[in-house]
């Protein structure tokens, strides 16, 4: 079996780095990048299977590239991962169209434990749209 294409977008790159090493570890393939412009090439180019994305960057914020990955592909499962979580913001989120949302925390196991769950739920149940 092929391993599940994974794009994690944050602008910290310790944050990037821990996440790969953490997420290959578990049988994925990663790809990070670091603001909304590489991300949205990427989905573009690339089709992973799921999107981990930060909300805020500089440049295009994550709702916005949400935004524009859900006219590329409306059925690509794409998570907010977040350190400042609004109520404006998860509302925003998923009326764009969020497939979920993970908090940031101090415990980097239980956020790779979190982020593996959800995307073993993708896998479950999405159906890719190629």
């Amino acid at each position: 079996m092929a391993k599940r294409k994974i794009l994690i977008v944050d602008d910290e790159p310790d944050f990037l780095e821990v996440m790969r090493t953490r997420l290959e570890a578990n049988d994925y393939e990663v790809t990070t990048a670091a603001n909304g412009e590489e991300a949205l090439n990427y989905v573009k180019n690339s089709k992973p299977d799921a999107v981990l994305l930060d909300v805020l960057m500089p440049g295009i914020d994550g709702l916005e590239v949400l935004r524009r990955i859900r006219k590329m592909d409306d059925s690509l499962p794409v998570y907010i991962i977040t350190a400042f979580s609004t109520d404006e913001r998860f509302k925003a989120a998923s009326k764009l169209g969020a497939s979920g949302f993970i908090v940031k925390t101090d415990d980097l196991a239980k956020e790779v434990d979190n982020i593996t769950s959800a995307l073993n739920m993708s896998a479950r149940f999405h159906k890719k749209g190629k």
